[in-house]
């Protein structure tokens, strides 16, 4: 702690101390008013500004040290200065004041509470950004908590101090009115539990609920202004109507079904969406093929002799079609239709907030109305307006196992456009399979989320196994002579060109949004589209989960969101649920996978968080040993001198596997400690957690105690 905070803490502590050392609160205490008013009245008749001047002051340092007897000086105001002049006096000082404790809190004590509880802070401060004024208005109205305690405990958020003084000064307004009023005929009152009499308490008790029937009432009106174009229809078919059967909508259709809601999902392409089939599970698949053909030419690692794989490219691609085909039973429509949801096929649109109109292979239209309504469209690759691209016949990820499914061998030369994730993923496993690959990124680094030595050794993996990584080079164009074809980039040295025999684009996904009737209904669509932390968009029986809804676009996500959206949009009335993103895993397929949840080193330098950082190398590890994968680490980050973990990054042979434990810890507050604590069956990848946990517990060792044990040991052996 700095001096000057010492300096000050030590200043209040006294004051507050030699205010209970003299028995101050006697002065300040109901009967000691009643016995010396006459005496108080008749000094501020005869000296009315030094009265007036002293009472203010005395006041304001009460309220800013939280020192007992506010309530007998505003009494007191009521009886020496008046209904008026009193409740300005009153409403002034005990303003002031609260903002005074609320600056000492804040100024001594944030810091140290930042840094030990951040992650709770965080939400609490989220939630205060968003509603933060009108709680502090209710609570002001009726201290529900005392106010003495509402000054301090929001000096450790990030309120405005601006925001907590108005918002203070006029929810106490009401209550100081009572209490000077009450002040005026103070002879009347034996005790100050005379004031709170029924009838009191019911005002103060109207004045509570005012602000939260205003807010109903106000989205009432709200609800009334959106919905006033449309006419609603008198019954709905169905309980929720899904659009969109990727990983998202399959999940809202499942719960919803689950709990026995008529649903409806509609899908104009195929059950299953990007993920199944051509997102995760093909890509997985052949990186799988990939990854089998690299360890047959590295097989001298493990004592054998390597060989060089023989293998037809169209049997590989016929392999990765049959994945696809064994999982697709997973979210088919015979699935779906024995668990409960009706399930049609065609392109769906909006026509108003319950009705959906679907339209079938054929040119059919049928319209179907629902209470509800979740789009879950999902996205698709992101393609850049780069001059003569078109001319090339490009792939993307979502259009190259089609493109390439009957080819007897893999391109020769191909460019993979785009550094991150999918690029690095696909750029090795093509590579891995004998063809000659270039990956040209625009950023500095590959992966550029990630920590700098994740992306660096992800790069170096690359260039290992033969992949040309280019980085710093902007796309400029295509260029094209007969069958010959070349991508030019500009960088640091000036434009060069590129030849290639495939493209393939990966530069990111972008949600589908077109064609939905967003725009007819005026719904606010960028990027993505836009939703609040329910997931509802500005109609609040219509969500959005998924790609489409953002701001991760994995398929766990996906699933994470459709709990949210299928609960809120059929229990919403009765609860509503805030959709949760503070925890979502991410995971790269390349080899080494790369792994991590929470925050990265990159990350909390942004955001000025306070972070210590353990390392843990995999070659350590006698599980990594002994298969001949002991390349990696894990790097944990915690809250400094603590074992809350705030984030973990892990590079290494079943990366995302590992990472599971970690998820877990985090979700449910359990700090390295408990993970040291469990028993992890050995020799497994698994194991790893532990030791990285107690590499964070050797750390935490004090010197001073080892040097005390090896004198006790010494002694115990004489």
């Amino acid at each position: 702690m700095k001096p000057s905070k010492i300096l000050l803490f030590i200043a209040t502590a006294t004051a507050i101390g030699l205010f209970f050392y003299v028995d101050g609160g006697r002065w300040l205490s109901f009967a000691a008013l009643k016995t010396q008013l006459t005496e108080i009245q008749a000094w501020r008749a005869s000296q009315p500004l030094l009265a007036t001047a002293v009472f203010f002051m005395v006041y304001v340092l009460v309220t800013a040290l939280s020192l007992p007897g506010a309530a007998a000086m505003t009494l007191a105001a009521g009886a020496v200065f008046g209904l008026v002049w009193g409740s300005v006096l009153v409403s002034f000082a005990s303003s002031i004041g609260a903002l005074l404790a609320f600056l000492l809190a804040r100024y001594l004590f944030r810091d140290v509470i930042e840094a030990r509880w951040s992650q709770r802070l965080g939400t609490i401060n989220e939630g205060l950004d968003r509603d933060g004024a009108f709680y502090l208005f209710t609570l002001r109205l009726v201290p529900v908590i005392p106010f003495f305690l509402i000054n301090l405990l929001l000096g450790l958020t990030r309120m405005p101090a601006r925001t907590f003084y108005w918002v203070s000064q006029a929810g106490m307004l009401p209550g100081t009115l009572v209490y000077v009023n009450a002040g005026t005929r103070l002879a009347e009152i034996d005790a100050p539990l005379d004031l709170l009499s029924v009838t009191v308490l019911g005002a103060f008790a109207l004045l509570a609920a005012f602000p939260w029937i205003t807010r109903i009432a106000l989205r009432g009106l709200d609800r009334r202004r959106r919905y006033a174009r449309w006419r609603r229809p008198a019954r709905s078919d169905r309980n929720l109507i899904v659009i969109g059967a990727g990983a998202a909508g399959l999940v809202t259709a499942y719960i919803a079904a689950a709990v026995k809601a008529r649903v409806t999902l509609i899908e104009s392409h195929a059950m299953g969406g990007d993920c199944l089939n051509s997102g995760c599970v093909p890509s997985k698949a052949l990186i799988q093929c990939a990854k089998l053909a690299h360890r047959m030419r590295q097989a001298g690692r493990w004592g054998l002799d390597p060989v060089t794989p023989s293998f037809s490219f169209k049997a590989v691609m016929a392999r990765v079609h049959a994945v696809i085909a064994a999982i697709a039973p997973h979210d088919s429509v015979e699935r779906y239709t024995a668990l409960g949801v009706e399930v049609r096929r065609g392109h769906a649109r909006l026509v108003d907030p319950w009705t959906v109109e679907v339209r079938d292979a054929q040119g059919n239209r049928e319209r179907l109305s629902a209470r509800s309504i979740v789009l879950a469209t999902g996205a698709r690759p992101s393609v850049p307006a780069l001059p003569g691209l078109e001319s090339v016949d490009y792939l993307t990820s979502e259009n190259l196992w089609d493109r390439l499914k009957d080819r007897e061998q893999a391109p020769q030369r191909l460019l993979v456009l785009g550094g991150g994730p999918i690029g690095c993923e696909l750029a090795q496993g093509f590579a891995r399979l004998g063809v000659q690959v270039t990956q040209v990124e625009m950023m500095p680094q590959l992966m550029g989320r990630e920590d700098e030595e994740v992306c660096d050794f992800v790069r170096r993996t690359l260039e290992a196994e033969g992949v040309q990584v280019l980085v710093g080079q902007r796309a400029v164009r295509v260029e094209r002579d007969g069958e010959r074809k070349w991508l030019v980039v500009a960088g640091s040295a000036g434009e060069q060109r590129l030849l290639f025999d495939e493209i393939l684009v990966a530069v990111g996904r972008q949600a589908r949004l077109e064609g939905y009737g967003l725009e007819e209904l005026g719904i606010p669509a960028q990027r993505t589209i836009q939703t609040n932390d329910y997931l509802e968009t500005v109609y609040p029986n219509i969500y959005v989960a998924g790609d489409a809804a953002g701001p991760y676009q994995f398929t766990h996500a996906a699933a994470h969101q459709a709990w949210y959206a299928a609960v809120n949009a059929l229990f919403g009335r009765f609860k509503r649920f805030k959709v949760d993103h503070s925890l979502i895993p991410a995971v790269t397929f390349v080899d080494p996978e790369v792994a991590r949840v929470g925050v990265n080193e990159r990350e909390a330098r942004e955001r000025g968080l306070a972070y210590e950082v353990t390392r843990y190398d995999l070659r350590d590890l006698d599980r990594a040993i002994a298969e001949g994968h002991a390349e990696g680490w894990i790097k944990l980050l915690t809250v400094p001198g603590r074992d809350r973990i705030l984030g973990v990054t892990i590079v290494g042979e079943r990366a995302g596997d590992m990472l599971a434990e970690f998820v877990l810890a985090m979700k449910h507050g359990l700090g390295l400690k408990k993970i040291l604590a469990t028993i992890h069956p050995y020799p497994t990848w698994a194991e790893a957690n532990k030791l990285a946990s107690g590499a964070w517990q050797r750390t935490r060792m004090p010197p001073a105690l080892l040097r005390w044990l090896r004198v006790y040991h010494d002694w115990m052996r004489t």
